[in-house]
């Protein structure tokens, strides 16, 4: 039964982390390729709202089955808190990376003629600054003034992951303000990631998952998007520093907030203010 139970969390890995680049990825090729968008419509907004929403939509789809993690950095950082058997570790990282794989696909398909025309571009993955390269959409005032290098992308994707394992955290402890109906809780972690790609998402491109940033990436340079693997930039700042910003982000929770959280038979604090 044991096992039976983690094949159906490991498949709703899939699904939740397909919907995830699905929608995520989906979003960035929009603004990219599509011809009623292109470089008109590019706004970081689009970006951050349409991820955001990614997140919400993937969580609806997968939390009742496995909590919908779908993202290696939330999985390991709950693991290190002590809130996820390590067991079950390796499965759903497995299983995130084999769906952002089939998101990236996703992408491909319903974009095919647009990225075939636009020479490929990527869609796929993060890069100091954003994107690498001049953006194929290349609007007037898309790119910034220059971009960071690989020591600022990686402290930024340290702390963009970390404040997600904040939001994980607090918005699904009952014991804090949490939110209590559970049933908006996909909503809060998706207007949580969107709040950090308005507020920390510029430096890096905000991966804070490496299934995210690395299976489409790699699906990327199967299709022929350029440069994609170029130096190690690929590798520690949107694979490694997302995994330490989630166990940072975890336990740090723990070691900050907790020990002042009331007990069971304890008021919380809104409420004696109240």
């Amino acid at each position: 039964m044991e096992e039976e139970n983690l094949a159906r969390e490991f498949i709703a890995e899939i699904f939740g982390t397909f919907i995830l680049i699905l929608m995520g990825d989906g979003v960035v090729a929009n603004v990219a390729v599509a011809p009623r968008l292109a470089s008109e419509a590019y706004n970081w907004n689009t970006i951050a709202w349409g991820w955001g929403f990614a997140v919400v939509f993937a969580v609806y789809a997968a939390g009742g089955v496995s909590g919908a993690h779908i993202n290696p950095a939330v999985t390991f950082g709950l693991a290190a808190k002590g809130d996820f058997p390590w067991r079950k570790v390796v499965p759903y990282i497995v299983a995130q990376f084999i769906g952002a794989f089939l998101g990236a696909l996703g992408v491909y398909l319903v974009y095919l003629e647009g990225l075939q025309a636009a020479g490929m571009p990527n869609v796929w993955s993060t890069a100091p600054g954003g994107f690498p390269g001049t953006p194929a959409w290349g609007a007037t005032g898309v790119q910034g003034t220059g971009t960071y290098s690989l020591w600022n992308a990686v402290l930024a994707e340290i702390f963009g992951t970390a404040m997600l394992l904040w939001i994980v955290t607090s918005t699904t402890d009952m014991k804090n303000l949490g939110v209590l109906d559970w049933n908006l809780q996909p909503f809060m972690i998706g207007f949580g990631v969107a709040a950090i790609g308005f507020t920390l998402g510029g430096t890096s491109g905000y991966s804070i998952n490496p299934a995210r940033d690395l299976s489409p990436r790699i699906f990327g340079a199967l299709v022929g998007t350029e440069a994609l693997f170029e130096g190690w930039y690929w590798l520690l700042a949107p694979v490694i520093a997302p995994l330490i910003g989630g166990a940072l982000g975890a336990m740090s929770y723990d070691w900050i907030i907790t020990p002042g959280l009331p007990t069971p038979e304890e008021p919380v604090a809104a409420e004696e203010a109240e």
